[in-house]
């Protein structure tokens, strides 16, 4: 019999079935409807799939247990206290009283006891919008967050993150790069992400940015993650971190680079166009799935 491969002081480490989740996570494109009507200009107000609080709606119906906690998290937003408060009033129209807001603002605050112990009892995990590299730098490697991803992975806790909240829960994040710049070289900024859906990479307003072209840089760089696009009032709930189904009024863009047969990214310099040929796109709509292939 061979010997388990350790980590660290000896320690054995994840198995494969360890890294497949019994949590669930719901990736939001942002400006998720939140019970009122389409904002104006929004392709919502237009669309037969608009549902208003679909999404929300949705998170709260995949919590565990009775009088669930939802612990909302603004980190990511430069006003903290007003988005909290507006998602605990939206969580409480839907019927969930048992909500607080762990304002974490740095690494220092993350630490506290009474914090951990928030995520300890939570059963659900709500991280908002605002700025993903905010979340990244305060969240990644520490205790709290390690609790997160062992109850996501280990137990049914369910993590959602809107905008900046869903672009961080990716391996691979894009947190910088214009919309209209994208296609060259140097002008996408990627960094880790917290990790909690593997070979992945999620961006978010997708379509109303016009996003495509610089995701197709990020897939460019390791053809081994799986772009996806989420448009704003869309997003994808995600078991067993490998099956997506699609919820809400807009698309995901799946953008699968593992058949592209040519890219000029490690020939060209800074400030060169970006090219990858055959590259594989699906649109997906409300009820539609995808399944992740795991290497």
């Amino acid at each position: 019999m061979s010997e388990k491969n350790t980590g660290q002081e000896g320690k054995p480490l994840p198995s494969f079935e360890y890294r497949i989740p019994n949590g669930t996570l719901i990736a939001i494109g942002g400006r998720e409807n939140k019970g009122e009507e389409p904002e104006t200009g929004s392709t919502s107000k237009e669309n037969l799939n608009f549902v208003r609080n679909e999404i929300l709606e949705r998170f709260v119906q995949e919590l565990e247990g009775k009088n669930p906690l939802i612990v909302v998290i603004p980190t990511a937003s430069s006003l903290p206290e007003e988005v909290g408060q507006d998602y605990v009033k939206v969580f409480k129209n839907l019927k969930v009283n048992n909500v607080q807001v762990l304002d974490i603002r740095s690494r220092e605050d993350s630490c506290k006891e009474e914090h951990l112990d928030m995520i300890r009892k939570a059963a659900g995990v709500m991280f908002t919008g605002g700025d993903q590299l905010r979340l990244t730098a305060i969240f990644g490697g520490t205790e709290i967050m390690r609790l997160i991803k062992e109850r996501y992975f280990k137990e049914k806790l369910v993590v959602a993150g809107t905008s900046a909240g869903a672009a961080a829960m990716s391996t691979q994040m894009i947190y910088q790069g214009m919309s209209g710049g994208g296609f060259i070289k140097g002008s996408v900024s990627i960094t880790a992400g917290l990790e909690l859906i593997n070979d992945a990479a999620i961006d978010t307003h997708f379509i109303a940015r016009g996003r495509m072209v610089r995701m197709a840089q990020m897939i460019a760089t390791n053809p081994t993650f799986i772009g996806i696009g989420l448009e704003e009032d869309t997003g994808i709930v995600v078991k067993k971190g490998r099956e997506i189904e699609v919820i809400g009024s807009g698309l995901v863009v799946i953008v699968d680079g593992r058949s592209s047969t040519a890219t000029n990214i490690y020939k060209v310099e800074e400030g060169v166009p970006v090219t990858i040929r055959d590259l594989k796109v699906h649109l997906l709509g409300k009820g539609d799935t995808y399944t992740m292939e795991i290497f």
